[in-house]
């Protein structure tokens, strides 16, 4: 039986139980943590976590307090630093967090970097750094550029997908968004500047089908979304309808687009094919990165070959992608992979089927 069983992580971040794509990871190391027989508490200044801290929140106008931080974290066995330690959108809050966790057994987890943004660009100490931490990012470009931009050594963990489809919702969604002839086209996502919706809806009116963005606008990027859908010339659909969430939405489309010019992850990227549904993708380096395990996908500035597919479905196509992303992104996967990393072995994403002829693992993803 492994010595974690029992023992208590604590996840922290600036916001948790939300639609986010930090809050769904969180919740996908959250359920692997568990399966491995371990206590979660999720604790954030924002959303619906288990514990609120005042002044972890994104717009939190102080930083946390040490004893507030304390009475949060002070029983946890490991503490996962979720992002709060990464972008500096709230720097005080995660500077707080460090400073609580120095000589602390903690992991800090990374979905985005300053240099990613240009608006941090000019933040040269994030993020920071002690001895008793391990850092994880979420693909293998990020952890190569930690390396090089700040020397410090990370672990990439992949993200870990339990999706449960939900094909018998598809009729009752579609019948509610009112869709008439040609494909649905759904974009998972938030309205900002680098999701390149007006892509997203490019491919649906070249497809003569429905236009459908999940998410709300945000960074500022509401009237100009609201002049792309001005001009679009197909109808197009807003939100989740009552009663839906997003394993019906994906059961209700026929295709998905993720037409992002940059993601740390793209979770669509792995939802999608789980879901069994065709993705037409943009063109974002951690794409390429995914893709190289073996993923069959469309590119969003093409609509040619999804519209031959979609005419004729190739289902093995649906299957081939389903099979990659269970073995590779599934919860099991995931779960393993947290033990090795709390044990402080090497974490590797490839299976033992993909031995050289000398039994090693022929992958550059282990670390030091």
């Amino acid at each position: 039986m492994s010595n974690l069983v029992g023992k208590r992580v604590a996840i922290v971040s600036y916001r948790l139980g939300m639609a986010d794509g930090v809050s769904v990871t969180a919740s996908q190391w959250a359920a692997g943590f568990r399966r491995i027989g371990m206590r979660v508490r999720l604790v954030a200044g924002d959303g619906c976590p288990d514990v609120l801290v005042p002044g972890l929140a994104l717009d939190a106008a102080k930083p946390p307090s040490l004893r507030s931080l304390d009475q949060a974290l002070q029983d946890a066995d490991v503490v996962v630093a979720d992002n709060v330690c990464s972008l500096p959108v709230n720097q005080a809050a995660g500077e707080a967090v460090a400073e609580y966790l120095r000589g602390r057994q903690a992991i800090l987890r990374h979905h985005d970097l300053p240099w990613e943004r240009e608006r941090f660009a000019s933040v040269t100490t994030w993020p920071p750094d002690d001895p008793s931490w391990r850092h994880v990012t979420v693909n293998d470009m990020a952890r190569l550029s930690l390396a090089d931009r700040r020397s410090i050594s990370a672990t990439t963990v992949y993200h870990g997908f339990d999706e449960v489809p939900r094909p018998e919702a598809r009729d009752a969604v579609r019948a509610r968004l009112e869709v008439g002839a040609g494909p649905l086209v759904l974009q998972p996502t938030r309205a900002i500047a680098r999701k390149n919706v007006d892509v997203g809806l490019a491919l649906a009116e070249s497809l003569g089908g429905t236009f459908w963005l999940t998410g709300p606008a945000e960074d500022g990027f509401a009237d100009e979304l609201a002049r792309l859908l001005r001009r679009a010339r197909i109808p197009v659909r807003r939100g989740l309808p009552p009663g839906a969430d997003m394993a019906a939405a994906y059961a209700a489309c026929d295709a998905v687009v993720l037409p992002s010019s940059w993601e740390g992850f793209g979770l669509p990227l792995i939802e999608s094919a789980l879901h069994r549904k065709p993705l037409a993708v943009g063109d974002f380096p951690v794409a390429d990165e995914l893709a190289a395990f073996g993923f069959r996908w469309f590119r969003a500035a093409d609509p040619e070959p999804l519209r031959a597919w979609l005419a004729d479905p190739d289902l093995s196509l649906l299957d081939h992608n389903e099979a990659v992303a269970s073995k590779h992104f599934g919860l099991d996967a995931l779960s393993t992979r947290l033990e090795l990393l709390l044990s402080g072995a090497p974490v590797c994403h490839h299976s033992d089927t993909d031995e050289d002829a000398g039994g090693q693992i022929a992958c550059d993803c282990l670390t030091a």
